[in-house]
């Protein structure tokens, strides 16, 4: 039973990876530093998420061209989804992020899009008010990329805790109702 169990999870993880967009990653960005595991999915109703470090900090510009950094979300908890435009999985998972603002926002937890799309706020400005999205939205680039260890795929999500600390780190598409647990279990 165990091993089917093993198995199984192996086999959604192995799926998950799939279904990234994938981009060269000289193209996204890279590090020498090594990255930080990703932790297998958690089944409690309140996951014990590990410490992975501490979350960098960053400037980046906002849609409208004034700036947003890390230390304007201190002791929030906070999703960093870095995505693009053109991305299915990317796209697929905005829907989730809008309601989970909406639900967690009172609770202190901010949904923050870094976009890693060439064209800049032209592209994503619109895109984001067709699909609604209410959450922040910045530009990112090579420099954060390499900053939170390198992205290989989008999306790739960060979740950080009030304490600054990266808990959790996820490649490729999450439904809502599997991700949102992993948020509230830091509120």
């Amino acid at each position: 039973m165990m091993n089917r169990i093993f198995l199984t999870t192996l086999a959604i993880f192995a799926l998950s990876g799939l279904v990234a967009c994938q981009k060269q990653a000289t193209e996204v960005g890279e590090s020498a530093a090594p990255e930080a595991p990703t932790p297998s999915p958690v089944a409690s109703s309140q996951p014990d998420l590990p410490l992975l470090g501490a979350a960098p900090e960053w400037t980046l510009s906002r849609m409208d061209g004034t700036q947003l950094s890390s230390t304007d979300l201190a002791g929030k908890v906070v999703v960093v989804d870095f995505w693009a435009t053109w991305c299915p999985p990317c796209r697929a998972e905005i829907p989730g992020y809008i309601a989970m603002q909406d639900a967690l926002r009172d609770e202190g937890v901010v949904v923050l899009g870094v976009s890693l799309d060439e064209g800049g706020p032209a592209v994503v400005e619109p895109f984001a008010k067709r699909f609604g999205i209410n959450y922040e939205l910045v530009m990112g680039d090579r420099e954060v990329t390499d900053q939170f260890g390198g992205v290989r795929v989008i999306p790739t999500t960060f979740l950080i805790d009030r304490d600054g600390q990266v808990r959790h780190r996820k490649e490729g598409m999450m439904e809502r109702a599997d991700y949102e647990p992993l948020v509230r279990s830091l509120l």
